[in-house]
């Protein structure tokens, strides 16, 4: 199962994103899928994670303003992004694995005024 990643653009700070991760083919077996960031000159970092039964963990950094979500109906996972800050800019991918990592192509967002 692929995945492709959009929603990403320029945002002023305290402003709103949702990202998506549209998947290629069923995810409704996939336990966790995932999001990632990976800012410059910095690793790739878990910001958020989703299991098959809708319970989510998310990175201390964006508690409280970020909300993962899934529709595997539509093969979907789902990034909300609310009050967002300078230093969520970074270029985000959705995850799973599955005997390897599959990654999306990332997405990328830029908070500036």
């Amino acid at each position: 199962v692929q995945l492709q990643a959009s929603g990403g653009g320029l945002v002023q700070p305290g402003g709103s994103l949702r990202l998506s991760c549209a998947a290629s083919g069923s995810i409704f077996n996939i336990n966790y899928m995932n999001w990632y960031r990976q800012a410059p000159g910095k690793q790739r970092e878990l910001v958020a994670s989703i299991t098959i039964g809708g319970a989510t963990n998310y990175a201390d950094s964006v508690k409280g303003r970020f909300t993962i979500s899934r529709d595997n109906a539509k093969n979907t996972v789902y990034l909300q992004m609310n009050s967002l800050k300078p230093e969520d800019t970074a270029v985000y991918y959705c995850h799973y694995y599955w005997g390897r990592n599959y990654w999306g192509q990332g997405t990328l967002v830029t908070v500036s005024s």
